[in-house]
């Protein structure tokens, strides 16, 4: 999805430095030293305009959020989100989900939610899916014994072949749902795009795995 360009975007970064980090590569391996409280790591790759990450911070302040995004004109609105909402569990991180091995350390992290990841559906660009073998690797090695990845989208055929690339890498699925709006479930915190898709009668696909060691 194109974004408003924000001119605005370099001096909020600037200014927030607290909140969004810029340089990740200098926090691998000490994320808790930037909460105010040591407690379990989430991590969301893709924040997209921070509505989820908000959300969960708020419901869940015994755990600590990270949200990551690319774009920096989305990140800049999670940021404003965030600063809006006044969370001490919560911080941004702008920055390529390519490289997550650089910015976390082995075993770091408890959680990863993949929330409407772009679907990338021509065969040419599967490498960039979120949910590709590469990216697996990564997620397997900062994630925790026994930590889960989550995994949330509209698009049928990415989450299609999401399952057989969990499968494949020999991941366990402890939850397969095709339509997760079906029955309310009062945990469940929407992303903007969860909102929207079905609103329109979209059915949301949820599954939930974790990596076998």
């Amino acid at each position: 999805m194109r974004q408003r360009y924000k001119p605005w975007a370099d001096d909020f970064l600037l200014e927030h430095q607290d909140l969004i980090i810029q340089n990740p590569t200098e926090q691998k391996g000490r994320w808790q030293d930037l909460f105010a409280s040591k407690q379990p790591l989430h991590l969301e790759v893709g924040t997209g305009k921070g509505q989820f990450l908000v959300g969960m911070a708020k419901q869940h302040p015994d755990i600590n959020f990270i949200g990551m995004e690319v774009a920096k004109s989305v990140v800049v609105t999670a940021g404003e989100k965030a600063l809006e909402a006044e969370l001490d569990n919560l911080l941004l991180v702008h920055a390529d989900a390519n490289h997550l091995l650089d910015y976390f350390a082995q075993d770091e992290i408890s959680t990863i939610y993949l929330n409407f990841s772009d679907p990338w559906p021509k065969n040419r660009h599967e490498k960039r899916r979120l949910t590709y073998t590469a990216f697996l690797k990564q997620y397997e090695h900062i994630l925790q014994q026994e930590g889960e990845l989550l995994f949330k989208t509209d698009n049928r055929g990415l989450f299609e072949y999401s399952l057989c690339s969990f499968s494949a890498f020999g991941m366990l699925l402890g939850e397969v749902n095709l339509d997760l709006h079906a029955e309310e479930d009062p945990l469940n915190v929407m992303t903007e795009y969860e909102e929207k898709f079905s609103a329109k009668g979209h059915p949301i696909y949820r599954c939930k795995a974790v990596f076998q060691r």
